[in-house]
């Protein structure tokens, strides 16, 4: 894969209004593991390569267990994540697919029992600004960057 090129030095008003909108997730008091798990979940489905990446490092970084990040694209089989999780992780994978879904009862009502009206509001439009970011970065094919490897003796 090779880049198309950099959509944010192609429009620099189009990347002030991504991260404003940006800001306002992370400035919205939303729990920083919903954060990151809203991240991660959309861009695993979008097949965003540079997010993933990105919110996977996060993730580890912020203490996350590598249980939790490596299960991510199999929520439904595992365990690992409590109730509010996995209605979270459900509600992200119905947004995220929406001309799929239409985003049933089946995803809404778990998410309703779990989490407020604003909590709602405040989730989507998390789910909707990662989303943002995945369809340009996999849009103008970004690349993440090659972690170093350590040589094996």
């Amino acid at each position: 894969m090779h880049p198309r090129f950099n959509p944010f030095k192609a429009s620099q008003e189009a990347y002030k209004a991504v991260m404003a909108l940006e800001d306002y997730v992370q400035k919205s008091g939303l729990e920083r593991r919903f954060i990151h798990l809203i991240k991660l979940r959309a861009s695993i489905i979008n097949g965003c390569a540079f997010c993933v990446d990105m919110h996977v490092k996060e993730s580890r970084h912020e203490g996350l267990s590598e249980q939790w990040i490596n299960l991510m694209s199999v929520w439904w089989e595992s365990p690992v994540y409590d109730e509010r999780e996995r209605a979270l992780l459900g509600w992200v994978d119905s947004v995220t697919k929406i001309a799929e879904t239409g985003i049933p009862d089946s995803a809404y009502e778990p998410l309703k029992a779990h989490f407020s009206e604003e909590e709602m509001v405040k989730i989507t439009v998390a789910i909707g600004a990662i989303n943002i970011w995945n369809r340009l970065a996999v849009g103008f094919r970004s690349q993440h960057p090659i972690d170093k490897v350590a040589n094996a003796a």
